[in-house]
């Protein structure tokens, strides 16, 4: 008995010990073990068209799934990813760190009206193709996932595996970090949000704006499209503007209410 007792023992020590799930982890530079939330100042930077390495082609599908799901890279490289949506639903691709998707793939959840406009990222409507440029200054494991609401869910998502160097200047090989790095909002009493225009649609009475953390409705700073309350808005401003405003959830749809320029 004493004995069947101590084998029992041996076996639990055996097992004992530090486990990893499948795909939550990434290899960094020097074979150390690093968690994806600790990539997401390490993306790279948008990528130059003029200066695109080569071309890789994406399929999306509303089966939820990009065709392919893994794509090798090597570091310093700048790919062309054009993207062909041929399902009949809106899919796009969003680079990022897991813990960045998670978090705006339950954002897109309660918001579904979000459109975003990060350089990280391109939406393709249906039996259209877009392209999206970016250059990986990294090595490592990296993400992507299409965040239309409950596509992620779904299991539509990727990886972007970063090997290799790529002889590139060193300039255009700098690290840009923060760059993509999307903060939580800091507690604000105030509704007013820092901007600056990047786009106009006065057809559409639409506004894209590059913006920091909209604090009353906690949400972190991004560049996106947002419908006008009244069109006589944008007669106030012009691209490149930079402006103070205040955004609310309107029928729905996030509206912006106010715009002033900004001192």
């Amino acid at each position: 008995m004493k004995k069947l007792v101590m084998i029992t023992a041996l076996m639990s020590l055996s097992f004992t010990g530090p486990t990893f799930a499948h795909g939550d982890e990434a290899h960094g530079e020097n074979g150390a073990m690093v968690h994806h939330e600790d990539h997401a100042a390490a993306l790279g930077n948008p990528g130059d068209a003029g200066k695109v390495n080569r071309t890789v082609e994406i399929t999306m599908s509303d089966a939820m799934r990009f065709m392919p799901s893994n794509v090798k890279v090597k570091k310093g490289e700048t790919i062309r990813f054009v993207l062909k949506n041929n399902g009949k639903l809106k899919h796009e691709m969003v680079l990022g760190s897991i813990k960045e998707l998670k978090e705006h793939a339950a954002m897109m959840l309660k918001m579904p009206e979000m459109v975003h406009a990060d350089p990280n990222m391109a939406s393709v409507e249906p039996g259209k193709t877009g392209e999206l440029i970016w250059q990986f200054t990294k090595s490592g494991k990296f993400e992507f996932a299409c965040l239309q609401p409950g596509h992620f869910e779904a299991g539509m998502k990727g990886k972007v595996i970063v090997a290799g160097v790529v002889s590139v200047p060193q300039n255009e090989a700098a690290d840009d970090r923060g760059k993509m790095e999307m903060k939580a909002p800091m507690p604000d009493a105030s509704a007013v949000t820092a901007g600056e225009v990047k786009k106009v649609d006065k057809e559409a009475g639409k506004i894209t704006i590059k913006h920091g953390p909209i604090t009353n409705l906690k949400m972190p700073g991004m560049t996106m499209v947002f419908r006008v309350a009244e069109p006589a808005m944008l007669e106030q401003v012009k691209e490149g503007d930079k402006i103070k405003f205040n955004v609310e959830k309107m029928n729905g749809a996030l509206t912006v209410t106010k715009i002033e320029e900004a001192k």
